[in-house]
């Protein structure tokens, strides 16, 4: 395939992302005026892995400033499933709470798939619930996976009417891949999953107008892949090793995503940059599943917040 005569439009999830808390924190203030309602969203985390630890402050900060309320549980390495589990009861039984979020991993003696069926679907801002899944495939309202939500988000920003655009997702994990076809097919896409082991799977990619890269595979994706003039969406996070070959002997890291974005950004139309594509949106669409759990928990129809 040939590159195009101008590189492609860079999607900038971090200030979509910031004005997507900005709508929330509106929506928020609107809610607890007229009805008295404040969402609260609950995270739980096991253990002391530093980026779980970061990932969940992070969450906390971005939470309050939305105004919601935010409670962060944090547990023993060596809690028991069982503690977690009457952790998780409570949280459900406890109406200032809207929404509870496990953080994963969890210490390998604790079953992760338990857990979360313990959550409550109507609070499960996860998305990962199997009653939300099925609500989500057959067309009910539910919580969406935060990042096929953010990732929905940025394709109709950019392309307004998705209807009857060619799309095609490379994965297929409960968490993105499956969520993000359901997603597409109810915005009227032509929508097809590939994964590893799809036969030729370069020439599968090359006829999606619309991209979803979310295999986990540091820049398996190349440019040539890429139908001229597509729309690129790049979940993927992948730490390799530096470009530079004395930073890399000292061990020093970079983050790529699952497409070769330097060959990409010649042939695409759009593209989401990595890091600062759709990683930001996660946090993001997690407040806004918190709200929108607040309002449909007290009967209330949540406001849009697309844009």
């Amino acid at each position: 395939m040939s590159a195009q005569s101008t590189p492609a439009t860079l999607i900038d999830g971090k200030a979509f992302s910031a004005a997507l808390v900005d709508r929330v924190g509106a929506a928020v203030a609107r809610l607890e005026a007229a009805h008295g309602v404040k969402p609260g969203l609950a995270v739980v985390i096991v253990g002391e892995d530093p980026a779980s630890q970061i990932y969940v402050r992070n969450k906390g900060e971005t939470t309050l400033r939305a105004g919601m309320r935010s409670d962060t549980h944090r547990l023993a390495e060596s809690t028991g499933q069982d503690e977690l589990l009457a952790l998780i009861a409570q949280l459900n039984a406890d109406a200032g709470i809207h929404g509870i979020l496990v953080q994963l991993p969890l210490p390998t003696h604790i079953d992760a798939t338990v857990v979360l069926d313990a959550i409550s679907p109507d609070k499960d801002v996860d998305g990962f619930h199997v009653v939300n899944a099925g609500r989500l495939a057959v067309g009910l309202p539910g919580l969406v996976p935060c990042t096929p939500l953010g990732c929905l988000m940025l394709l109709k920003d950019q392309l307004g009417d998705l209807s009857g655009l060619n799309a095609v997702i490379v994965g297929r994990s409960n968490i993105v891949g499956k969520p993000m076809a359901q997603l597409l097919l109810a915005e009227s896409c032509t929508v097809a999953i590939a994964h590893s082991r799809t036969r030729d799977l370069p020439e599968v990619c090359r006829r999606a107008d619309i991209l979803v890269a979310a295999v986990g595979r540091p820049e398996m994706i190349k440019g040539d892949w890429i139908k001229p003039g597509a729309t690129v969406i790049d979940v993927g996070i992948n730490r390799v090793p530096s470009a530079d070959p004395v930073k890399a002997a000292e061990g020093k890291t970079r983050v790529v995503g699952d497409v070769a974005f330097k060959e990409a950004v010649e042939v695409a139309g759009r593209i989401t940059p990595v890091p600062g594509g759709v990683g930001p949106m996660t946090i993001a669409c997690l407040l806004a599943n918190t709200y929108s759990a607040a309002c449909r928990l007290n009967n209330i129809q949540p406001e849009p917040l697309d844009a």
